[in-house]
């Protein structure tokens, strides 16, 4: 996780990194600003209340914590969360009950990825009262096992893709005119010679080659062409988009303190709108694996209110992300454990 929270920064001392944890846990379990009476009687730190005063003022001036105007508590800002989450969080050690939990939540139902993604985010937000988020896989290097041609009319179509694992994608083909039974079968097994077990990416670079001269018939070369110019729009990687995203219920997330004025009630309605945007932020995780936590102004100003935690799943050679969106006041080392125990449990259910 990065550092940012050090960059141009005078180091902490050892009582002001005491001082700012204690800020953030008592926040994170009450969500009311942490005055110093209250962290000399929670932690002890065997200095009196008016030392620890000082000390919040200090890292107040310094940017990691901040004070409502109606109180004299503090609370953390994103640099703390920022700071507790790279130098402090440990992430819990999952008790088997929990474990067990978990495994109940997602073995219920149909195994196919899209009930295992659904079960997941709507498993994450009910065990941590987060907004359970995932991505489906992008396709580039998924392998086609078969393509399969269905007669929808006369003129029309059906091409069918399925890639590993059972993933299916589709498009109509229109044709000028109606094609014989016996030229749709001879395509379909050219297609499926010329282009079976290779990956999306090695097909859309060489999808004209492979099929060039692959039929001698003129009738049935040029229906060929017309599927190969449909294979191009079948065969693009997937963008990110409103169906790549899978959310879970707001229902537990809307409860927390933080949604019960209008505003930021309405900032939450509208994320969840903005699926397309989710989809993009979670595409530049793919890479990271997991966990990974980002935190308020580390977001664009969609998600500036919110951290994500996130963690990434396997499914054959194809990769997506599981996690939660919640507000930047989280219990850390509980979530980061379950979402990682999750999504490394998803990809063992996903293993063939």
């Amino acid at each position: 996780m990065d550092l940012r929270h050090r960059k141009g920064r005078r180091p902490l001392s050892d009582r002001e990194r005491s001082v700012l944890e204690a800020v953030v846990r008592t926040y994170v379990e009450t969500a009311e600003p942490a005055g110093s009476r209250t962290l000399t009687r929670r932690y002890g730190f065997g200095v009196s209340a008016a030392t620890i005063r000082n000390t919040m003022a200090d890292l107040e001036e310094d940017g990691y914590l901040t004070h409502p105007h109606t109180s004299a508590g503090r609370v953390p800002t994103d640099l703390a969360y920022r700071f507790f989450v790279d130098s402090v969080v440990q992430p819990e050690v999952l008790t088997a009950a929990e474990k067990s939990r978990i495994e109940r939540e997602l073995r219920t139902g149909e195994s196919t990825l899209e009930r295992v993604l659904q079960n997941s985010v709507r498993a994450l937000g009910i065990l941590v009262n987060e907004l359970g988020v995932g991505s489906v896989p992008q396709l580039d290097a998924a392998r086609l096992e078969k393509i399969d041609l269905i007669q929808v009319s006369s003129q029309k179509v059906l091409m069918v893709v399925t890639v590993q694992s059972g993933i299916v994608r589709t498009v109509y083909v229109d044709l000028p005119g109606e094609a014989p039974a016996d030229i749709l079968e001879v395509i379909r097994q050219v297609l499926n010679e010329r282009l079976g077990g290779l990956t999306f990416s090695e097909i859309r670079r060489s999808l004209g080659a492979r099929l060039r001269d692959a039929v001698e018939d003129p009738a049935a070369r040029d229906i060929l062409n017309i599927f190969v110019e449909s294979g191009g729009e079948v065969f693009e990687a997937e963008t990110a988009g409103e169906d790549q995203v899978v959310l879970g219920r707001t229902s537990s997330i809307a409860a927390q303190p933080e949604f019960s004025s209008r505003e930021r009630l309405e900032e939450l309605i509208v994320l969840t709108e903005q699926k397309e945007l989710l989809a993009k932020v979670l595409g530049t995780r793919v890479a990271r694996g997991g966990p990974f936590v980002t935190i308020g102004s580390e977001h664009a100003p969609e998600l500036a209110g919110f951290t994500l935690v996130t963690s990434g799943y396997r499914f054959g050679r194809l990769r997506g992300i599981l996690g939660v969106i919640g507000p930047t006041r989280m219990p850390y080392e509980k979530v980061i454990a379950i979402v990682d125990y999750t999504s490394s449990l998803v990809t063992r259910m996903l293993e063939p």
